[in-house]
């Protein structure tokens, strides 16, 4: 559905109206912005410019995409890099100027580390019996060698609320400790196995800071591994803080290893042995790029501002075979990214500050991309001004019911940039509002994360949380809504359009509790000007 130019009556009924799904809440309190006075932004100008933004283009973007032949952008992948292209040539095609280091590219020249597993060996014993683990039977994602020889180890059980209590540096350290009673992730929702994870990762920090001697978790629900297929992205800048951050851990997938692990006690028991032999990785060089573009801003001095607008445009390539193309995660985001691009570069009179499109590789390794940028910023974070992230906004199908004309944003009032996207919504059609849980709950959990550490107002908007198919192998082009994907694309667009526009800045709520990193990291960019 096209968007027509608003006449007062119309208008009307936009701000009345607010056609909500069954996870739509009231809009959140936020902060009014600068600019929450003026006169309506949809100018004649910025109306054309996002009549352009069409569901069929969207349609076409992302079925080349998430197509097969890109086998899922996994990071790193030829695929990737075939996205990649597409990404850079679409915004060659819009017009924009390119920043980066090779054109459109900012590149990152990393290297990937992959064990080879023939010398691979895991043996447990008991005293009586032993069992020598397969590779196919154990998972790990680490960047070093290791032989591990000991009798004894420390039994952790994760079901319980306290599985340190009365452990520490003392009764950890350079031992192996074995994690049992993990969950199973893939049975539970996406809310539920987002806690776990953050419930395991803090446990595995703790022990890190105790340093074992290794960490073997023990999985009762998946028979198999990855033979520690998965590889390990080395940033060479910052390989050191990496390798000293690096847990050494193995799951293990082995029933009749779990049953001689698990059936130890506590304290492990006299007669038990690990020994482990893992021999360094081999290590190749790969390129790895963010996308960038940039529409020049038309003020004399706002120009030199930034308002950005991302995606990860990787997912999880392929597994024993199976191609995982993730069309809503993010294809949805990367397309929409392209789309506003082209739309908005036909402006005939441009906003004021300068807008930048990058798309980011990584994300599902751990937010790769978007912190890679943080670090090497090409335009500089004390003058970007806001980021809106993109993450899963063509699915309507959420697991909270039918999603259409709805848009949530993380962290929605954590800074001003809510009320603007929330006046930009009843311009739209679009109620954007805050989840009750997961507008905090995922804050933190996509790119949006590596600017806001730097104190800029930063957040991600989706439209479906949790989604059939999410992480699957049957995210594809075709269950996306492309009628309901355009309409938010034109809403993000007015919103960027408005913070662009806006000679006021947005700026972090002061009195959220929730902010006080953030306006402590935006302060520090800002230096005496702040105070």
């Amino acid at each position: 559905m096209r968007l027509r130019r608003l006449s007062a009556l119309f208008l009307a009924a936009a701000l009345a109206a607010t056609s909500t799904g069954a996870a739509a809440e009231k809009p959140a309190k936020v902060a009014k912005t600068g600019s929450a006075a003026a006169a309506s932004p949809l100018t004649a100008d910025v109306d054309a410019a996002l009549k352009r933004i069409s569901a069929d283009s969207l349609r076409g973007h992302l079925s080349f995409l998430s197509s097969d032949l890109l086998e899922g952008r996994g990071t790193p992948s030829r695929g990737l890099d075939l996205a990649a292209e597409y990404i850079a040539a679409q915004f060659r095609r819009a017009g924009l100027e390119a920043v980066g280091d090779d054109g459109y590219f900012q590149t990152a020249n990393w290297q990937f580390a992959e064990h080879k597993m023939d010398e691979f060996a895991l043996t447990l014993g008991n005293g009586k019996d032993s069992v020598r683990v397969a590779p196919k039977h154990v998972s790990f994602n680490l960047g070093q060698g290791m032989d591990v020889a000991q009798t004894g180890f420390v039994k952790l059980d994760f079901k319980t609320e306290q599985p340190l209590d009365g452990h520490g540096a003392a009764t950890v350290g350079g031992k192996v400790v074995v994690i049992d009673g993990l969950p199973n992730l893939k049975a539970l929702s996406q809310e539920e196995a987002l806690a776990a994870r953050k419930r395991q990762r803090a446990l595995i920090a703790m022990l890190a800071g105790f340093k074992p001697a290794l960490i073997l978790a023990l999985d009762r629900h998946n028979g198999e591994g990855d033979a520690g297929g998965n590889g390990r992205l080395i940033d060479p800048a910052i390989r050191g803080a990496q390798a000293q951050a690096e847990v050494p851990m193995l799951t293990v997938h082995a029933a009749d290893a779990i049953a001689l692990l698990g059936g130890a006690d506590a304290a492990g028991t006299a007669g038990t042995s690990v020994a482990l032999h893992l021999a360094a990785p081999a290590e190749r060089a790969v390129k790895l790029r963010n996308v960038v573009g940039v529409l020049r801003g038309s003020d004399p001095v706002l120009k030199d501002t930034y308002v950005m607008v991302t995606a990860h445009y990787d997912h999880l390539g392929m597994r024993d075979g199976v191609i995982y193309n993730g069309a809503n995660d993010d294809g949805s985001g990367t397309v929409s990214v392209v789309e506003i691009a082209e739309a908005l570069a036909g402006l005939k009179q441009r906003p004021k500050r300068s807008i930048v499109f990058m798309t980011v590789f990584g994300e599902e390794r751990g937010l790769l991309g978007s912190r890679y940028y943080g670090r090497n910023p090409i335009f500089p974070i004390a003058q970007t001004v806001a980021n809106v992230n993109l993450e899963q906004i063509g699915r309507t199908d959420s697991s909270e019911g039918p999603q259409l004309n709805n848009a949530s944003m993380t962290g929605i009032d954590f800074s001003d940039v809510g009320a603007t996207f929330q006046r930009a919504g009843k311009l739209t059609g679009i109620n954007v509002y805050k989840h009750a849980v997961n507008s905090d709950r995922y804050f933190s959990q996509s790119d949006n994360q590596a600017l806001a550490d730097q104190g800029v107002p930063a957040h991600t908007l989706c439209v479906a949380f949790a989604f059939p198919d999410y992480h699957g192998a049957d995210d594809h082009w075709q269950k996306i809504d492309y009628a309901n994907m355009a309409k938010v694309s034109r809403m993000v667009a007015l919103g960027i359009v408005m913070i662009a526009q806006n000679p006021v800045a947005p700026k972090w709520d002061a009195s959220n509790a929730h902010t006080k990193p953030y306006i402590e990291a935006w302060r520090k960019q800002h230096g005496a000007a702040a105070n």
